[in-house]
């Protein structure tokens, strides 16, 4: 299934967070996640500080295979 030829229509996206946090908090990675409608286990991640930079879709098992949890 070819994600990004799918229509995804209205995203809700889901910020999350962790990792490369620096001792004042300041440096915390975030990303959003939004599943992508009409597919089973498809999402689309943006950065949360850029959201001007697009979105990537990935599938779950993509996702879960890189340690990454789903919405």
């Amino acid at each position: 299934m070819d994600l990004y030829a799918m229509e995804s229509g209205p995203l809700e996206f889901h910020r999350l967070c962790g990792g490369n946090n620096n001792e004042d908090g300041e440096g915390e990675s975030c990303l959003e996640i939004a599943a992508l409608q009409g597919a089973d286990d498809a999402f689309a991640l943006r950065d949360s500080k850029n959201l001007d930079a697009g979105t990537l879709r990935f599938t779950g098992h993509e996702l879960r295979a890189a340690g990454l949890r789903t919405i």
